[in-house]
């Protein structure tokens, strides 16, 4: 890290910066993975007279259709998120906004009481929570530069997403006792209305909102990093093209790792959205053996993150990527394969996936912040956002497709194929790795 003089500026704060993915982990295990998403598809919610195979196709089909609003929405946005960030050096308020509305968000899923007249309204809270994670991880991501030295960024950012996977155990931990194991009755909460899932609901806001503290206080706001005229939104937007133009003249390599980590990391969004979904659909499984399933993947995916945090900074982020998405896809592909051993497949075959897609988000997070220049990280990792978000309705859409053509179980191929390209596209990018000098 380097300031204004260039001398090299200490980094401050990593454990704190870090302690957010424990926080925000909330969002995408209990609400996005295995227990919101889940319960918002389950049966209380269809309509009356619809067969158990017509909801499965609805729910999955209206699922995966708000997943593509909301990407629609982050993508027409986010282009002036992370570059108005850079320039007002005001990372950390813009990260603080956006985290307390996802936690708004994750607090009035409470009030989607197990009815059809519900459905859309917790689609939409789903969605709306989705686009203020996403707006909240532009500014987080972009931090990492500002806490560790080029040296250490791919071990503090896979340590990052560790934590998280350890707060989301512990979560799924709370709502099984909760929902399952007497924890409702203990704590006097009726067992009606799905009372127990909803009061989760407002245990996730809390977590985040107390476990993001450490970061408020404890890292420092990030400076301005150039001077920048107030623009318009229009200009913003003028601009975003002139920058995606220059690096298709200057830095192209910069540029197809955008897209390719776009395309990679909409099949791994994918993977989490709708996992636990096609587990409840495909397989049957209770509300119980999905958060069970959660809390074992969350433990194989932080056990992943920890040990990639070993070995990026040493073998570089583009190898610790690839391997890693193989690995998703070699599970993926497996659980359709095998889906005739019913439960058995979806926990083996889909632990071995959701052990590798921790290590290829973190590396893909480090590599960016290696790619980019010091004073552009704000702006790159807007642009992180937006050319995932530009192509997110690639997941949902393929989703929707295989299952509303050929039943639940396809869904997986659809994401697999998503994978399967943002692979290719990722073999083209030469990657960065720092060397300390002598």
């Amino acid at each position: 890290m380097v300031t204004a003089d260039n001398e090299v500026k200490k980094p401050k704060g990593a454990l704190s910066w870090a302690m957010w993915d424990w926080a925000s982990q909330s969002f995408p295990t209990v609400i996005t993975s295995f227990v919101f998403s889940v319960y918002i598809t389950s049966q209380a919610f269809a309509p009356d007279g619809m067969s158990e195979g017509e909801f499965e196709q609805y729910t999955g089909s209206l699922l995966g259709l708000s997943g593509t609003i909301a990407g629609i929405i982050i993508a027409l946005i986010a282009p002036i998120v992370g570059r108005r960030s850079d320039a007002m050096g005001r990372k950390k308020l813009w990260l603080f906004v956006n985290t307390y509305l996802f936690a708004i968000m994750i607090g009035l899923m409470f009030f989607v009481v197990p009815d059809n007249d519900f459905f859309i309204f917790g689609l939409v809270l789903l969605a709306l929570g989705g686009i203020f994670f996403e707006f909240a991880s532009v500014n987080y991501n972009a931090m990492l530069s500002w806490v560790a030295h080029p040296s250490s960024r791919g071990k503090i950012s896979q340590f990052g997403w560790g934590l998280g996977y350890m707060g989301g155990i512990l979560l799924l931990v709370i709502a099984l006792f909760i929902i399952q194991f007497g924890g409702a009755e203990l704590l006097g909460i009726p067992d009606e209305q799905a009372l127990p899932i909803r009061v989760v609901m407002l245990i996730s806001m809390v977590w985040v909102l107390i476990f993001s503290i450490p970061l408020l206080i404890n890292v420092p706001e990030t400076p301005p990093a150039r001077e920048m005229d107030k623009v318009s939104v229009i200009q913003s937007y003028l601009d975003l093209f002139k920058k995606i133009a220059g690096l298709a003249r200057r830095d192209r390599n910069l540029l197809v790792f955008l897209v390719g980590s776009a395309v990679y990391r909409d099949g791994l969004n994918g993977v989490f959205a709708y996992g636990a979904v096609l587990g409840s659909l495909a397989f049957g499984l209770s509300l119980t053996e999905v958060i069970l399933f959660g809390i074992a993947a969350n433990l194989v995916a932080g056990a992943g993150a920890f040990g990639a945090a070993l070995v990026e900074d040493r073998f570089g982020s583009k190898r610790v990527m690839l391997f890693s998405i193989m690995m998703v896809m070699v599970g993926g592909f497996a659980v359709f394969v095998f889906a005739d051993w019913g439960t058995p497949a979806f926990f083996i075959f889909g632990l071995v996936l959701s052990t590798f897609v921790g290590p290829a988000q973190a590396a893909g997070r480090t590599m960016l912040s290696r790619l980019s220049k010091e004073d552009e990280q704000g702006e790159m990792f807007g642009l992180y956002a937006t050319t995932g978000r530009s192509i997110s309705f690639l997941a949902p859409a393929a989703w929707t497709v295989f299952v509303g053509s050929f039943g639940a179980i396809y869904g997986i191929l659809g994401l697999m194929v998503v994978l399967g390209a943002g692979f290719l596209v990722m073999l083209l990018v030469k990657d960065v790795r720092y060397i300390p000098e002598n």
